[in-house]
């Protein structure tokens, strides 16, 4: 008796595809996948809108050729039309103008508070993921203390101690935000300590500074930007609202709480003073908010 031969799988022959599956990929192409894999629209009109803020804060003259900061008595309270696409504020400035020249203050001190928030959070929480119980319990106590108050209400506090201004505004924008990067960072360096990677490098030689630059830092690094990127939306709203109560820049500064805040005697007879600053508010956070989860969904593998 002869024994039955064994193909290797090297060597085997595929299967045939059925009929009714060749059908399927053929109907389902390239470019029906490629449409599948697209950007959603969304996220491609935040990437836009986002650019076109960075471009609006390094070069405005780009935009427009009006002065924020001088205006025409006899313009003042236009409507939007082609000579002034947002308007007239009651002093007859162009609102336009007005509006992307704020961009860069806006930007200046929203990426300036969470500079600072970011560096301060980075620091405390790798402190507080160590293994020393006391210092995880000090750290851990002063965001629950920071956390308890509004960060408005907390930036109001440090703003009336540091005194008005672009920097203590960012200052104070930037101490609110702390516990939220450090409780992550926190989170991140604790799971990663904990890793079975950092224990074999541990156990391979490397001492404990080295394992913790190679290894848990890069680590906890990571994911700072997707976190950075969400928050810089909400920074941008507290300075707005505190520029709005009178915190932040002084008028006649061409930032979008400022305006948000001299609109208010004229917006029974003229919106476009208000309304057009405070949609800039909007989509800003609105177009950060969009990027940061999107980011954030890659991260964690939700997106392909």
């Amino acid at each position: 008796m002869t024994a039955p031969s064994h193909r290797s799988f090297d060597t085997a022959v595929p299967l045939e595809a059925p009929q009714d599956l060749v059908g399927f990929e053929a109907s389902h192409s390239l470019a029906a996948i490629a449409v599948r894999r697209r950007l959603p629209f969304g996220l491609v009109l935040s990437f836009v809108f986002v650019a076109f803020l960075i471009a609006a804060s390094i070069a405005p003259s780009l935009f427009t050729h009006f002065d924020p900061l001088v205006g025409d008595f006899s313009e003042g309270l236009k409507p939007p039309g082609w000579a002034h696409l947002f308007g007239t504020d009651r002093l007859g400035r162009d609102v336009f103008a007005r509006t992307v020249f704020g961009t860069r203050y806006s930007l200046l001190i929203g990426f300036g508070g969470v500079a600072v928030g970011l560096g301060a959070g980075i620091v405390l929480g790798i402190i507080a993921g160590q293994r020393n119980r006391i210092l995880d319990e000090a750290v851990s106590r002063l965001f629950d203390m920071l956390s308890s108050f509004p960060g408005v209400l907390l930036a109001m506090l440090i703003v009336t101690f540091l005194g008005q201004g672009m920097l203590n505004i960012a200052i104070a924008v930037g101490i609110a935000g702390i516990p939220k990067f450090g409780r992550v960072v926190r989170a991140q360096t604790q799971l990663i300590r904990d890793a079975d990677y950092v224990t074999q490098a541990a156990i391979y030689g490397l001492s404990r500074w080295q394992v913790f630059i190679r290894h848990v830092l890069p680590n906890v690094l990571v994911a700072i930007p997707i976190i950075a990127t969400v928050y810089i939306g909400s920074t941008i709203l507290i300075v707005s609202g505190l520029s709005f109560l009178g915190l932040g820049p002084q008028p006649p500064t061409p930032e979008w709480g400022v305006m948000l805040a001299e609109s208010r005697d004229v917006l029974r007879v003229a919106w476009w003073p208000g309304v057009f600053p405070g949609l800039a508010i909007t989509a800003t956070v609105i177009a950060f908010g969009v990027i940061g989860n999107h980011l954030q969904q890659r991260f964690e593998g939700r997106l392909v």
